[in-house]
């Protein structure tokens, strides 16, 4: 049965979805990547597609901006719709200098400082990694394809960083051995639920911004720019 979160009709949401946060952003993918697309989710405006990709069947859905949002439409996912593989694919900063605008990330494992696991769950942790099996298939897939790919960890933020007073002093916070190439604001909840459900999560993450670099990824760049991740996520989800 429906969620209050989610209005598709079981049987309407397929085994995998791939999850951007943006609904714009799934209604460009479904729009432009799916065969047979059907809207069958738009609670606050929180739109989820499900069609066909290369005969496989796909659900797209938006996860919304930051760990709460995610938490709820991925655990709605698993629990009540029998999801079993999400691919979330969104926008992330850089921490490398080495790193450019929309190179891909695959993130291993997840740092963040919040409590989302101990309000959840009673559980204090902190790092959660992402499920090895969707983690190869998709480093395998990128291979495949000539994708390039750059495999590590990241942090999760509850705040936008570029709005924190003193960055430094959050960095100074994260375990020393960790070394993130790269900060969202997703991950975390969506790796601790897939774990704690016993289902698979991936996280990949196209860099918009950085540290390093003055040039910023425009709405409009980070909506339709994206396409090389897209591409790998679905071609991945063949696999699964």
């Amino acid at each position: 049965m429906p969620t209050p979160h989610n209005e598709a009709k079981i049987g309407e949401i397929a085994k995998t979805v791939i999850m951007p946060g943006d609904p714009l952003r799934a209604k460009y993918i479904a729009e432009n990547f799916l065969e047979g697309s059907k809207l069958v989710n738009q609670v606050r405006g929180m739109y989820a597609y499900t069609g066909t990709y290369q005969g496989k069947e796909i659900t797209i859905m938006a996860s919304g901006m930051g760990m709460p949002s995610m938490g709820i439409y991925c655990y709605e996912l698993y629990q009540f719709y029998g999801v079993e593989n999400i691919i979330r694919i969104g926008s992330c900063g850089s921490y490398q200098p080495e790193l450019k605008l929309f190179d891909i990330i695959l993130a291993e494992q997840v740092y963040s400082e919040g409590n989302f696991a101990l309000t959840l769950n009673n559980d204090k942790c902190h790092i959660i990694g992402a499920n090895a099996e969707l983690n190869k298939i998709i480093q395998n897939t990128a291979i495949e394809n000539h994708i390039n790919l750059v495999i590590g960890n990241t942090v999760c933020c509850d705040c936008f960083d570029v709005y924190m007073t003193d960055v430094n002093q959050f960095f100074t916070r994260i375990p020393k051995d960790f070394n993130p190439v790269s900060a969202e604001m997703e991950a975390f909840a969506l790796f601790y639920v897939a774990k704690m459900l016993h289902k698979k999560a991936s996280c990949l993450m196209s860099v918009v911004d950085s540290k390093y670099i003055k040039e910023i990824a425009t709405p409009e760049q980070r909506q339709s720019g994206l396409n090389t991740m897209i591409n790998l996520a679905l071609n991945s989800s063949l696999k699964f």
